[in-house]
């Protein structure tokens, strides 16, 4: 493993951000998850993210990059790890990749805010998915009992 130069690059702009700079972020929790991680060197570079992703209202905080020996520590415990795909029951028969989203999220979450006035968590959509495969998986089941090839709502 070579050591690293830099910690990372700049979301935008791709300037390489060193350990322990300053760097901003992004406030919205969907440009935070650890696979989209957003990191910006400068709020000029946070302020050209803004057109792309549409945000109603978003701002940029100050964060601080970690320390070299604390970035390498991390990477180690993260690569030594067990991967969420090895934490996972198996699968009965082949389907959708397990962690990938099945409802359009802003439907979602306009429904719950029209229906309610609340605000829905990135979150729910994980468990929600886990849940149409489950149902999808028993209406497949029904449908193969009945002989057919086409899932049909009766099986639901």
């Amino acid at each position: 493993m070579t050591e690293a130069a830099f910690w990372r690059r700049c979301s935008v702009c791709k300037k390489e951000m060193a350990f322990a700079a300053g760097y901003w972020v992004c406030n919205v929790s969907t440009c935070n998850r650890p696979r989209t991680g957003l990191a910006f060197c400068s709020v000029s570079c946070f302020d050209a993210h803004l057109p792309t992703l549409r945000h109603r209202d978003a701002w940029a905080e100050e964060q601080r990059a970690p320390r070299r020996e604390e970035w390498e520590r991390q990477q180690r415990e993260a690569a030594a790890a067990p991967s969420p795909a090895s934490r996972q029951r198996p699968a009965a028969a082949p389907s959708a990749p397990r962690g990938e989203i099945l409802v359009v999220a802003s439907r979602l979450k306009d429904y719950v805010r029209n229906k309610s006035g609340m605000n829905t968590s990135d979150a729910v959509l994980d468990v929600l998915s886990d849940k149409l495969r489950a149902l999808c998986d028993e209406a497949i089941r029904r449908a193969r009992g009945a002989g057919r090839q086409t899932v049909l709502d009766r099986d639901f």
